[in-house]
């Protein structure tokens, strides 16, 4: 495994993790699940989130639990699967709010791409998952990283919306202080939670509302 290289300011932001030795402990774990046994995403991909939505461009943030830990699902961003893989029940479940709040028919991909590219930091809390095990990569460290992402982010002078959903993006508030940030809770997605709040929460617009009440550009949902 390669030293980390993001590619955009992140690389800077967060350097000093990527030294420390939590992480590199995590690296040495994970060099052995991927050399031993099936993990998810690729490793090629595991951060995709945060190469597609470089800090400086991000004004929403949805937090999601681990990878899809199914073959071919996980490509590094929350919630989203690659074009041609059948959509799993939460994500089904993101679309039909995305339908209720603005009309939109379902797409046709699964791949949250577009909204990464317009500034929606799609991270999920732990960001690798052993196959058909999930949470099987909890407690290794990732945790402690994605803390001081949104650390860093609570840092930012520009308003930030978060999407919190479920239990385990919950426990992530404590972490966003700042008053100029926007924090959204609801449900979880997932078929076993998502009539608790999830529907009807309004989320996708609440968040477009409150970037242009700052002077920021909308999220165009549709994909």
């Amino acid at each position: 495994m390669h030293m980390v290289h993001i590619g955009n300011d992140w690389d800077t932001l967060l350097e000093k993790e990527f030294q420390k030795d939590y992480y590199l402990s995590l690296r040495e774990f994970l060099k052995k699940e991927y050399f031993s046994t099936a993990v998810y995403p690729p490793m090629q991909d595991i951060f995709n989130a945060l190469k597609y939505t470089s800090f400086r461009d991000t004004k929403v943030v949805i937090l999601g639990q681990d990878p899809y830990h199914g073959p071919g699902q996980a490509h590094g961003l929350c919630f989203s699967v690659k074009e041609g893989v059948k959509f799993p029940p939460s994500l089904q479940n993101i679309f039909k709010e995305l339908e209720s709040e603005y009309g939109f028919t379902p797409p046709k991909s699964g791949e949250l791409t577009a909204w990464a590219k317009q500034g929606v930091l799609l991270l999920n809390t732990t960001l690798t998952v052993r196959q058909g095990c999930p949470q099987s990569h909890k407690g290794q460290g990732w945790e402690t990283l994605t803390d001081a992402i949104i650390s860093r982010l609570n840092e930012k002078e520009e308003p930030v919306v978060y999407l919190l959903w479920g239990a385990n993006a919950w426990s992530k508030k404590s972490l966003i202080k700042n008053p100029r940030h926007l924090i959204l809770e609801c449900a979880h997605p997932s078929p076993l939670s998502a009539y608790r709040g999830f529907f009807g929460c309004g989320h996708f617009k609440k968040a477009n509302d409150y970037l242009q009440s700052h002077g920021l550009p909308p999220v165009d949902w549709r994909l």
